[in-house]
């Protein structure tokens, strides 16, 4: 049986064992704002509370998420905004590291910035060829946030998680592979790979993989929340930067910014 439930921008499908949770801003290649963030942390607790066992994050249309929505960014001046928009953000990715569940990130199209770093979250990223992947906030002279120096720092260790930031450029999914940022890329078929991988760990006893996963994260959480804080500390200065104005004014005038590291 399928069973359904969905606000206005994420639809959590349950099927069994398995819950499906899908961004669905589709004609903004699901850029996260406020909205969407606070409604991904409302459906992941609601999904950390069910029966399910494994959970397969994606998104839909034609890329998992391009990252913060800076167009609703730029449309609220109000800054007494920024904190409250960050510690939800932090909610959001240690709900999801921390979920009690096997987490699969499956990733196709744009995957970009926060919603990198969100993917990057879960205990396996599988990617389909299509998949273009960046950690690009250096493009607007900010930092990673969402937890990203942290996942990327675990994956393939500190001298390529700066290489990955500070160059900001777009992987292939082969790209990403080679670089540790994914675990698996698909050819073909994805949604059958996917939906293979999860009904493959349903065959597996599920509450010691949980329990090992817990332990894990119980040992590394101290560790992400103090990144989370130092990110947000961190993009609260990026925001009041020359260069990131620049970064701004040049993704509106579609150019290349000019920095000067002020």
């Amino acid at each position: 049986m399928t069973v359904s439930s969905s606000t206005e921008c994420v639809i959590v499908k349950y099927e069994g064992r398995i819950a499906t949770v899908m961004l669905n801003r589709p004609a903004v290649l699901n850029a996260l704002d406020e909205a969407t963030l606070k409604e991904l942390l409302y459906k992941l607790k609601e999904v950390a509370g069910s029966a399910v066992d494994v959970v397969v994050l994606c998104g839909n249309g034609r890329g998992f998420s391009a990252g913060g929505d800076i167009k609703s960014m730029l449309s609220s001046s109000d800054e007494s905004k920024f904190l409250p928009i960050m510690n939800t953000i932090s909610e959001l990715v240690v709900t999801l590291y921390t979920m009690p569940k096997l987490v699969i990130s499956a990733i196709h199209g744009p995957t970009a910035g926060l919603g990198l770093s969100l993917a990057l979250a879960a205990d396996y990223v599988i990617a389909d060829t299509s998949s273009v992947i960046a950690m690009n906030f250096i493009g607007i002279a900010l930092i990673p946030d969402g937890g990203g120096h942290f996942f990327l720092q675990n994956r393939v260790g500190t001298t390529a998680a700066k290489r990955i930031i500070w160059e900001g450029k777009r992987m292939t999914a082969d790209e990403a592979l080679k670089a540790g940022v994914v675990d698996e890329v698909v050819a073909q078929d994805f949604p059958k790979a996917v939906r293979e991988k999860a009904e493959a760990w349903l065959q597996k006893p599920i509450k010691a993989m949980v329990q090992t996963k817990q332990i894990l994260c119980e040992g590394n959480k101290q560790s992400l929340l103090q990144v989370l804080e130092l990110e947000k500390e961190g993009q609260f200065r990026m925001r009041a930067t020359a260069d990131h104005k620049e970064g701004i004014a040049a993704f509106l005038e579609k150019r290349i910014p000019v920095f000067q590291g002020k």
